[in-house]
């Protein structure tokens, strides 16, 4: 299929579907004029890609999962125990991302706190 039909049945654009495989996560067969051809096993793939993504995984964690992304299920842990891993990570860093932001927050709030107490707001 051309990348126009894989993009209607996948819902990811073009554009998207040429940056994963820039990215190695897909690959398609070049025509003599130049066309993409995928095989329709890249329809699972772009589906994983995109519920990782929306999962909150970054590309660069989807690269790690390799041949799992063929996989129907992904978390069938026996098929893909690195996926635990990956997501655990993941949720620790996002975990610290917030820690990080709610610390900020709070040396706002207790600056904007201050400035008010000196505007006699």
């Amino acid at each position: 299929m051309q990348i126009g039909e894989l993009s209607r049945l996948t819902g990811a654009s073009p554009r998207s579907l040429r940056y994963y495989e820039e990215q190695g996560l897909i690959t398609a067969e070049r025509l003599d004029n130049g066309y993409r051809v995928y095989g329709t096993e890249t329809i699972l793939v772009v589906q994983n890609v995109r519920s990782l993504l929306a999962a909150g995984l970054t590309m660069a964690d989807i690269g790690q999962i390799g041949e799992c992304l063929f996989t129907q299920d992904l978390s069938q842990a026996e098929v893909c125990d690195h996926v635990l891993a990956l997501y655990e990570r993941r949720v620790a860093s996002v975990e610290s991302q917030l820690a990080a932001t709610a610390d900020t927050a709070g040396r706002l709030h207790s600056e904007l706190d201050s400035l008010r107490e000196r505007a006699g707001h």
